[in-house]
């Protein structure tokens, strides 16, 4: 008797890991991350040497985004979102940009521009931060579908590279109001629309749906 008691509490236990897996969303690599101690310029220091003209323009505009999504966060508590993750992620969203050829913002690497957000990735992975990563693979126009990268013939990995949770969606979001090139102006949202036009009309459609949600 004590043996089928034994069974039946050791079924129960199975039962409710299982349910706390799959209904709560819980990811085991994402644990790993949050025990792991993130500092973001830490990384960048790492990849952007002190005094320079490509670092000041990295970190300004990556404060610049950092900021408007952490008002953004501030004026919609309603959505819960993760805050030291929004503030480590914007910092880190354009790691990448020092391995492409862009010459008007002190970049002189080998890749097109747009390949900016995958390699950023691939860094943040190998530093051991795959959450953040996303934010950078995910953050170029208004998001990338992987039709939208087969149609235009796009130079970077063939996958769905759209930002799916709502830290993911707010820094890019954020990111569209800022240039490189001019470190001292916020965009409009006209200006802002336009900026991300020459990646389709699903780009600017969920561009405006997220002005509704976070505006």
């Amino acid at each position: 008797m004590n043996r089928k008691k034994r069974v039946k509490e050791f079924r129960v236990c199975i039962s409710v890991i299982f349910f706390v897996i799959l209904h709560k969303n819980i990811n085991f690599s994402s644990r790993e991350q949050k025990n792991k101690h993130m500092n973001p310029y830490e990384i960048i220091d790492k990849y952007y040497p002190e005094n320079t003209e490509q670092r000041q323009i990295l970190v300004i505009h990556s404060l610049s985004v950092s900021g408007k999504a952490m008002k953004i966060l501030d004026a919609h508590p309603e959505l819960r979102l993760n805050r030291s993750f929004v503030k480590e992620a914007a910092l880190l969203h354009d790691i990448g940009i020092f391995q492409t050829d862009a010459p008007a913002i002190q970049c002189f690497g080998e890749n097109p521009y747009i390949a900016h957000g995958y390699l950023g990735a691939e860094i943040l992975r190998a530093e051991g931060f795959p959450q953040h990563a996303l934010v950078c693979e995910r953050h170029t126009g208004a998001g990338l579908s992987l039709q939208d990268i087969i149609d235009q013939q796009l130079p970077i990995p063939h996958r769905e590279m759209l930002p799916v949770t709502m830290e993911e969606q707010l820094i890019c979001f954020a990111d569209k109001f800022f240039s490189k090139t001019r470190l001292d102006e916020e965009k409009t949202v006209e200006k802002a629309r336009k900026s991300i036009a020459k990646y389709g009309e699903e780009g600017l459609s969920r561009f405006d749906r997220w002005c509704s949600l976070f505006l």
